[in-house]
């Protein structure tokens, strides 16, 4: 019997890309997925391919940014399913802008729904996973390892959700729970297997260098496919692993980045 057969998986930003990926993975391995977005028509789909393929899903409306929204989601949950066995803070997006162009609006924005979207949801959810020793999978990006250029606040947003697993592990995993940070590159678009930022909050582009304009703001990495991503993940929980840095080669530039920061920067010109 499967690991996590009869256990509850919690996805949020889960009605596409990845965080779809990623509620199809654990459903194929026995567990309970309750997807949660905001987007009803695309949430009702993605559930149901899931249940069409055998998998156990339900769907749940939730935007991460409000707070009666999130407790909401949960109590449903623990309603519904009892129990709770691993949280996947996955919602969040990106952004295009030259760093002299963004705001202080565009830093609260992005760190309302990249950080502060992952404590709230982390919050309500942690007396469930601490009950049931589960897993806590907050989805980061290599630019929260290290910044690069024209995208404005999404390097400082992901930094903090890097700072903020760390501080739950040290506290809690001596309580049971792992938790585990995932820093990925460029995600390929499913229909397209080619890069796939999401439609970035606060475009600019008018104002950015033409090779800053394409998917994975330039990026010289090969655009990870979300399926192959999903599928490590759902390894590393069950190692219960504490980072997923893809791709691996990265950790290479993040080491040279603390020692040497002239050569990281020179680095990261070179590989965007």
């Amino acid at each position: 019997m499967s690991y996590w057969h009869g256990k509850v998986v919690v996805v949020t930003g889960a009605s596409s890309g990845l965080g779809r990926a990623l509620a199809a993975a654990f459903a194929a391995m026995g567990a309970t997925v309750v997807l949660a977005a905001r987007g009803a028509e695309a949430l009702a789909a993605a559930a149901a391919e899931i249940s069409a393929a055998g998998g156990n899903a339900l769907h749940l409306i939730a935007d991460v940014t409000v707070e009666e929204s999130v407790t909401a989601l949960f109590d449903e949950v623990r309603r519904r399913l009892g129990r709770l066995d691993v949280l996947v803070n996955n919602a969040g997006r990106s952004m295009r802008r030259a760093i002299q162009h963004t705001t202080p609006e565009d830093f609260r924005d992005l760190l309302e729904l990249n950080l502060l979207g992952v404590v709230r949801c982390t919050r309500a959810a942690l007396p469930m996973l601490l009950e049931s020793r589960g897993h806590l999978v907050n989805i980061g990006s290599l630019a929260g390892k290290a910044a690069a250029r024209y995208i404005g606040a999404y390097p400082a947003s992901k930094f903090a959700v890097t700072a903020y697993t760390q501080q739950l592990r040290l506290e809690l995993g001596p309580q049971g729970l792992h938790v585990l940070l995932v820093c990925p590159g460029p995600i390929a678009r499913p229909q397209q297997r080619s890069y796939a930022e999401p439609t970035a909050h606060g475009d600019d582009l008018e104002r950015l260098p033409p090779a800053a304009r394409l998917p994975g703001a330039g990026t010289k990495v090969r655009p990870i496919a979300p399926e192959r991503l999903a599928a490590a993940i759902v390894r590393a929980c069950e190692k219960r692993q504490c980072e997923l840095i893809w791709p691996p080669i990265a950790r290479w530039l993040f080491a040279v980045q603390q020692l040497s920061p002239r050569l990281g920067d020179w680095l990261i010109r070179k590989l965007t």
